[in-house]
């Protein structure tokens, strides 16, 4: 996907609104639609709930008002979504609410759909809108089929093409890094480097909090209180723009600099789940396991891997994340005791210190050889294949 930031009219913001609610009412129906269903009992597919819909346009006006288009993507999008449930891959799908991932699809886009008006100014043509523009920031790929629209909780406005991502070309050196991906420090590479996520400014922090605090006393349902929320969400758009911003720029160097690129096969929906439990069984340290979820999900660990296997497809080894961090980089020997804090790593049967995230991050890279071997690869140190319908050709 290559996003680019939206400029619609205030006209034109009011039928994309429209174009969202209408999206959010047909996908909830879906999801309630599939929550009735039991076993032994066919559920209704993508075809049979596209009939129901042009019944459903025909007895309410107010739904043939909005575009068809944007109706049935929302429905082959949840029929997407319960195929990646059912393929364990995706969560079940379920209800949207307003003002939090609005947005829509369109498909069959054609080549004059998308034009350039001036050096930084593009228009896209959207059902029942007509002509929106938007910040031309970097060139658009030919051969658009299909793009999404979407408005974000500060009230801005993008849309994002579907286009395939061209590799990026290995350098040749043979070259192989390990990265350990924690929340203190985002990213530690067994070179020895380490990288963290940008933040909010001190100053951006504390203006979050009172911002927080003034929502707890605001009454519900008060102008003063959208007002508020607002202020946040852009508090937290800049934050996110920041991480997703580090994100590509740390993906393309290390697609850039390394042939291959080792990383732990980590369970990050696992990992981050709720540990509040139930009114039966109520959980034990929530509150700190929610610290840790949103320190985890802060740091992009997810983002970063889907990235790098767009820019180095072949080229990404994922490992058996136990003992990394217990494991010393010099001899090899397991002790839990070893790691004496968050950042300090001192062996107790050879005296090897280093810091507890680089250490991991050399026995990341160090796994990846018998990995490497396994699958038939390149042996480790050898320049890597980033061929992409290679590596479809070997997967069948």
């Amino acid at each position: 996907m290559s996003r680019f930031r939206l400029q619609p009219t205030p006209e034109q913001e009011r039928v994309l609104l429209e174009h969202c609610r209408h999206a959010r009412f047909v996908w909830n129906l879906a999801v309630e639609q599939h929550a009735h269903w039991k076993p032994g009992r066919k559920a209704a597919g993508y075809t049979e709930q596209c009939r129901q819909l042009t019944e459903a346009r025909a007895d309410n006006p107010w739904l043939a008002a909005g575009s068809v288009i944007v109706q049935q993507q929302a429905l082959k999008d949840h029929a997407q979504a319960m195929a990646n449930f059912f393929g364990r891959t995706h969560r079940r799908p379920t209800w949207r609410s307003r003002g939090r991932g609005e947005g829509f699809r369109i498909v069959a886009v054609k080549p004059g759909d998308v034009r350039r008006v001036s050096r930084k100014v593009g228009e896209v043509r959207v059902p029942k809108v007509g002509w929106v523009r938007f910040r031309w920031s970097r060139a658009v790929a030919e051969g658009v089929k299909s793009f999404r629209v979407t408005r974000d909780r500060a009230g801005r406005w993008h849309v994002a093409f579907a286009v395939v991502p061209e590799p990026i070309a290995a350098p040749g050196t043979g070259a192989t890094v390990g990265v350990d991906r924690g929340v203190v420090v985002s990213a530690a590479l067994s070179t020895g480097e380490l990288l963290s996520v940008p933040t909010l400014k001190g100053t951006e922090k504390a203006r979050l909090l009172r911002l927080q605090r003034k929502l707890a006393r605001a009454q519900r349902g008060s102008t003063r209180r959208g007002k508020l929320k607002a202020a946040i969400a852009r508090l937290k758009a800049r934050e996110t723009d920041r991480r997703k911003d580090w994100v590509e720029k740390t993906s393309t160097r290390l697609a850039l600099e390394f042939d291959v690129i080792v990383v732990e096969d980590l369970k990050i929906t696992n990992m981050t789940r709720s540990a509040k439990g139930t009114r039966e069984a109520p959980g034990r340290g929530v509150r700190q396991k929610a610290g840790l979820n949103r320190g985890i999900l802060a740091s992009g660990w997810g983002q970063l891997v889907t990235r790098l296997e767009h820019k180095a497809p072949g080229g990404v080894v994922k490992v058996d994340p136990r003992f990394t961090s217990q494991r010393c980089s010099a001899c090899g020997v397991v002790d839990r005791e070893a790691r004496e804090s968050q950042a300090a790593f001192r062996c107790r049967s050879c005296g090897f210190a280093c810091n507890a995230d680089v250490n991991a991050a050399r026995n990341i890279r160090t796994a990846a050889g018998h990995v490497v071997s396994a699958r038939g690869g390149p042996p480790l140190g050898g320049p890597a294949n980033r061929d992409p319908q290679r590596d479809l050709l070997l997967m069948r």
